[in-house]
């Protein structure tokens, strides 16, 4: 019988041949995830992203992004140009030029793509509301903490299990991403995003204290206001997460969410619900929060654990219906289903929090499923593959130390990282091989570019080539 691990691999790419250094690597490729670690300035970071992942960004945007959009893709782009109806960052600008000089780079840019093009895809929501159509992401969110998780393996601390569901695409799909940042900015902190390739901007991420986690607000009938300049929503909560401390305090906690969805005075494009969870706090209000946000007044409104909203205990569900905003209280099935199975809301561990959203959560479009529990350094995720959504999928297991370790601190860019690392934990087994960097030179400046090309590729060949032993050698 054959004893199968997924094995998650440190890949060098071939940093020799990009026009400057590439502070990135390709962390894990495990189970439809692909884990890359970028580290260096917003610059840096972009073109680290777009060097390592170049084919898969192009990918996305020409048969997702574009096709999503058809026609009014011109349109999409002038929201971005214009800057009238959305405001984007200047760091993010020029975040989303450096991932197109990356793919240039690595020659990986086939379909000529601009940094409007990254941003279109950063802002896809928002882009969408505006031009009155229909995004197809739906998501919920279960978070425990306190005496929900008393007397649990939690003991006390919090913990956030929550569905991506977006309707069926095997372009996303086959995209799936983990982005770990490891900024140089002395305001900002390392942090990670849990989306599809060619995202810089934040759907579901974390730090190692707190995150942030978006839905739609579905039975929100507004629309978005033009020459608003609305922050796109996406990245409001990078703004959050990247932050060393977003609103000054001396704390890291979900006060930082709110006070990044606050700056945002004009509200947002569309309905949107944002979970936010920290580490655990006496002060419930510190741990979770839900926040219903919207281009229409009442703008932002604010749930925690002390709302009535038929959740009992130190817990906060969220699907894609308005609760506390103007009192609504509308609960969908799936939240009547948390309500019905929850208890009274104690005893709730890691896996008594996962299963509730497994069994009670689910749509059949589960696109990504997930679990962040800061304090245990814990997170994991299954993801669509197989044919099966992802709450069919057995998850695999991070630990977040390993996750938020900073390559560039560890190795030189230019050097092979020693350990390869199973997954899920424990795997019962640790490979270890070493490939000297001497063996390569720093540079090829003097060669043709089709020497230089050819040379990138027998690279990347050697390095498909030692994944393949190190896989005959497990799979046995």
């Amino acid at each position: 019988m054959k004893k199968v691990f997924s094995v998650s691999l440190f890949i060098l790419a071939p940093l020799f041949l990009a026009a400057q250094p590439v502070k990135g690597v390709i962390y894990a490729d495990t189970t439809n995830i692909l884990v890359v670690k970028v580290w260096g300035t917003h610059q840096e970071r972009g073109y680290a992203l777009g060097y390592l992942t170049g084919d898969r960004i192009t990918d996305i945007i020409e048969n997702y992004i574009k096709p999503q959009f058809s026609v009014y893709y011109i349109m999409a782009r002038n929201i971005i140009i214009q800057a009238n109806d959305l405001l984007v960052a200047p760091d993010y600008h020029t975040e989303a030029q450096a991932i197109i000089d990356g793919m240039n780079a690595a020659g990986s840019n086939t379909a000529s793509l601009d940094k409007t093009d990254i941003l279109v895809g950063n802002t896809f929501l928002d882009i969408s509301n505006l031009l009155m159509m229909n995004s197809g992401e739906n998501c919920s969110a279960l978070m425990s903490w306190s005496d929900a998780t008393s007397g649990t393996d939690l003991d006390g601390k919090s913990v956030i299990s929550r569905h991506v569901d977006w309707l069926y695409s095997a372009v996303l799909n086959r995209n799936h991403a983990i982005i770990v940042h490891f900024p140089q900015e002395p305001d900002e902190s390392k942090w990670l995003l849990v989306g599809f390739s060619g995202m810089m901007s934040s759907l579901s991420g974390f730090n190692p204290d707190f995150g942030a986690f978006q839905n739609m607000m579905n039975d929100f009938s507004g629309n978005g206001q033009h020459n608003a300049q609305y922050n796109p929503v996406w990245f409001a909560l990078r703004d959050a997460i990247e932050a060393a401390d977003y609103n000054g305090d001396g704390s890291r906690d979900v006060r930082d969410v709110r006070s990044a969805l606050a700056a945002s005075s004009q509200g947002f494009a569309d309905g949107f619900i944002v979970s936010a969870l920290a580490r655990s706090n006496p002060v419930d209000s510190l741990v979770a929060m839900v926040a219903e946000l919207a281009s229409t007044a009442p703008l932002q409104t604010y749930r925690y654990s002390n709302y009535p909203d038929s959740i009992p205990g130190d817990n906060l569900y969220t699907a894609n219906y308005q609760i506390a905003r103007n009192n609504m209280m509308h609960f969908c099935t799936r939240y009547n289903g948390i309500r019905s199975h929850i208890g009274n809301g104690t005893n709730i561990g890691l896996d008594t929090n996962w299963n509730l959203m497994r069994d009670y959560s689910h749509l059949a479009t589960n696109t990504q499923f997930m679990q962040y529990a800061p304090e245990l350094d814990y997170f994991r995720v299954s993801v669509y593959r197989d044919g099966k959504p992802a709450y069919q999928n057995e998850p695999v297991v991070f630990n977040l130390n390993d996750l938020f370790d900073n390559p560039a601190t560890g190795f030189e860019p230019h050097e092979m990282p020693r350990q390869v690392h199973c997954y899920p934990n424990p795997a019962g087994e640790t490979i270890t091989y070493s490939i000297s960097s001497a063996q390569w030179p720093e540079s090829f400046s003097g060669f043709s570019e089709t020497w230089r090309q050819e040379l990138g590729s027998l690279h990347d060949n050697i390095n498909r080539a030692i994944f393949q032993m190190i896989w005959n050698k497990v799979a046995m």
